[in-house]
This record gives structure tokens, sequence and C-alpha cells, in this order.
């Protein structure tokens, strides 16, 4: 969802720009299915892939300020204030670029909730909302596809995280359609506290069930007609990641083992696996037992989070 505010609604109008900011949710990815196709002529490798978003999530609050800076808090905040490359300030940065104007600035807080290089989408969501915010806090007013081209030149995740809304991608994941909204069906997150970097995931993968094999969904009242409609579905990133961290088996053992769930795969390139549950009460028992084990795992209980759920918010600081 695309912010589009008049002065009054910005909160610029008695206090002035200086009293507005803007908060933005980045909610996890969940690739529901991930089918990789042939390398193509610019080293990607073709995907398709059935998307939706996790209530769970990063935010990201963005105020005032003459120039461009991040300030990272939350439980996975230390290790990502180590990296320079960070996709939050290039996403500020490209817009920036793109549409210029003087005093152009914005102080953006960054709380990291999710785990770093897991599958889930977490830069890139971060990337998207702060694209998502600024285009609001900026009053640029930019329509969604400008939005989702620019994403596709931070990475390959970003025009899905941009939607944050159930999705189809296709090409590298540059190419993203929305789908109709999905019912909060009830999921576990599990990452058992190692980073999968993508790049060797994929120079290790050996087997790919290539594109074209999935039709777009149709409407899925109910868990089970999800679980059917993903019954010849997979992750071809699954059994290369597994090679490379052998706690992902682990995880996913884990999460099949717990009653009432109906499916459990990796998702992206890993390492976070999901267990999709048949009810609230299960999920809920799976993660206190699960986390219970693995003191040292990342277990969240939530549910596949309604379209709009990165929506900026606006308030006043006077």
């Amino acid at each position: 969802m695309i912010a589009r505010l008049d002065r009054r609604e910005s909160g610029s109008d008695s206090n002035g720009d200086a009293a507005r900011k803007v908060r933005v949710r980045a909610p996890a990815k969940i690739n529901l299915f991930l089918h990789v196709g042939d390398k193509r002529s610019d080293g990607y490798h073709a995907l398709e892939s059935l998307i939706v978003f996790a209530e769970t999530s990063d935010g990201i609050e963005i105020g005032p300020g003459s120039d461009l800076k991040l300030k990272i808090t939350g439980p996975f905040g230390k290790a990502l204030s180590r990296e320079s490359d960070n996709l939050v300030l290039k996403a500020a940065r490209a817009l920036q670029a793109k549409y210029p104007h003087e005093g152009q600035g914005a102080h953006i807080a960054l709380e990291k909730n999710l785990p770093l290089a897991s599958g889930i989408g977490g830069g890139s969501a971060d990337a998207a909302a702060t694209l998502r915010g600024l285009n609001g806090f900026w009053r640029l007013e930019l329509p969604e596809d400008e939005l989702l081209d620019i994403a596709a030149e931070i990475g390959s995740d970003v025009p899905a995280c941009l939607l944050s809304s159930p999705c189809w991608m296709e090409g590298r994941g540059e190419r993203v359609s929305k789908l109709g909204a999905m019912p909060p069906f009830e999921l576990v997150l599990v990452n058992p506290g190692v980073a999968v970097p993508t790049r060797p995931v994929f120079a290790a993968l050996n087997a790919r069930t290539g594109i074209g094999a999935m039709a777009r969904p149709p409407v899925l009242a109910s868990v089970w007609e999800l679980v059917a409609y993903l019954a010849d579905a997979g992750n071809d990133l699954e059994g290369p990641a597994g090679r490379f961290a052998p706690v992902i088996e682990d995880a996913l053992a884990a999460l099949g083992h717990e009653p009432a769930c109906v499916l459990a795969q990796m998702s992206g390139s890993g390492a976070t696996c999901f267990g999709l549950f048949d009810g609230s009460v299960y999920a809920a028992g799976a993660a206190e037992r699960i986390a219970e084990e693995h003191p040292h795992w990342w277990v969240k209980s939530t549910r596949i989070a309604a379209p709009g759920i990165g929506a900026p918010q606006w308030s006043s600081t006077a």
C-alpha cells in the first residue's frame, strides 16, 4: 500500500514538518513454494514462487533530518550494525538519487527483530518499508509501479516485500503481481541460529523443478485447501541449503513432529523454516515446546498477515 497524503494528513499543519514521524512495518516474507529454473543470461536463475507475509516483522521509523542517518536497535541489531552495505540506506539513497530536491533528508530508526540471512527477506523487507515510508515522508507520491522499479534495482526480494501482500513472483524476483487475500493461517517460524548466504546455496543446486509447474492458486478458504494446492510444490533450495547447514533438517523435523502441523518447509534460501498449523492453539503449543527444547533457536508463533500490514502509519511528536 503506497502512501498518498495531503499536508493535513501528514501532520505538517501548525506543528510543521519537524512534528512528523512515520512508522512502517517490514513483515517477514514466506515462500510457500520456491521453484528454480535455468540460469539466465544475466547470471540469475529464473524463479517462481507463491509468497505471503507474516505478522511478525521488523520496524522502521522515519523522522526529519537534514541528511540520511540510520540507527539500528532490536535483538538482531548488533550483528547488522557491522554491515557496511545496509539495505535501508541503499534504498533511501536510491530514492533520493532518483527524485532529489533541496533539503531532502531523514533520520531512520530500524528495529531489527528478524534474524539475518534467514530466507524470510529481513533486509529486503526493511528496504521495501523504507521506500514505502520515504515515498510519503518526502511527499513524492510515486505510484506503485515506479517504486517497484527502484525495488528491483536494490535486490531480488525487494519488489515482493514492497507489496507486503500475497503475491506471485517470477523472473529473478523483479516480476510480482498481487493475489487475493488469504485467511490468517497459523504459522510457526523456526530459525536454528545459522546464517545461510544465498549465493553458496544456489551454487550447490543440482536438481530443480523448473518454472511453469504450478498454476496460480485459486481462492484458498481453508488450510487444507492450501495444503492440497501445495501438494506438488516445494522449495528447490531446501536440499542444497540442508547440505550447507544440516541443522535445517533438525528444524524441519522439530516442526513436522508437532501435532496439527500440516506442512513443514524451508523459506527462501534458508535457514528459516515454517510450519503451517491447523489451529492457533496447536501453533502456540508447538512454538513453546520447540523453544524450550532448543533455547538457542529463534522461534515465533505467528499468522499469515492481512494485506496492508506494511502501510505507513503517521504520528506527531508534538
